[in-house]
């Protein structure tokens, strides 16, 4: 399973250019005179913070910790949300492997890896500006709940997938042929469980169970895809 490679080999050169730009440097600067105690003088942009994380820096486990706390502290600055992610990037490979990317769920594990880089991304911006002593390992924790529950949503899509949207000729309707064009597609989802909502009169309670989705969240997606896609 080597497919993330290609991602995180982008984003790493990606980081060399970002992480030096003029608004890479202002924030480092920003950062280093709002936490004095990091002692981040030798720093002149976001690339060397980052640097000063990695595990083969000189600083110790503690002081590497209060800079990581620094930058979710400051994480509303774009750059330094960019900064955090990169971080972070290690841990989110190993949060990936814990869940074996996604084996038998997703097709190639460069997908999970995406995802849990846009999930990071999405809980950066959550918690931005929040004092965290262990803010590394509690978003890594979260991202593990949050890739988790992704996995278990795509899982009960694919098993709702595998219903039969073949019907007899007799009991063929306009609404039969939306879902089964709709079954294939960015929609499939949401088409196969109307088909099992309507088709096989399976409760709104069983189907979010199975999806994973709370019943009034579900309601509310199937009313809206009914609305914009099959009426």
């Amino acid at each position: 399973m080597n497919h993330h490679h290609d991602l995180l080999s982008e984003m790493r050169a990606e980081w060399r250019h970002t992480g030096r730009d003029p608004a890479a440097r202002a924030a480092c600067r920003r950062l280093a005179d709002r936490h004095p105690g990091l002692t981040l003088e030798g720093c002149t942009d976001l690339f060397d913070v980052v640097t000063l994380c990695e595990s083969r820096s000189a600083r110790t486990v503690l002081e590497r910790a209060a800079v990581v706390r620094a930058l979710l502290e400051e994480a509303r600055d774009r750059s330094i949300q960019r900064a955090l992610v990169q971080t972070l990037l290690p841990g989110l490979v190993g949060v990936c492997r814990q869940l074996r990317f996604g084996e038998g769920i997703v097709d190639e594990p460069s997908e999970t890896v995406a995802i849990a880089v846009s999930l990071l991304g999405e809980l950066v911006l959550d918690w931005a500006g929040q004092s965290r002593p262990y803010a590394a390992p509690d978003l890594l924790s979260a991202l593990r709940g949050r890739l988790r529950r992704w996995l278990l949503k795509e899982k009960a899509a694919r098993d709702v997938g595998r219903l039969d949207l073949e019907r007899p000729a007799a009991e063929s309707s306009p609404l039969l042929t939306r879902l089964s064009d709709l079954a294939t597609g960015p929609h499939a989802r949401l088409a196969r469980l109307t088909y099992a909502r309507v088709f096989e009169g399976r409760s709104l309670r069983e189907l979010a169970a199975a999806d994973h989705s709370h019943p009034q969240t579900l309601q509310g997606e199937l009313r809206h895809f009914a609305q914009h896609h099959l009426l």
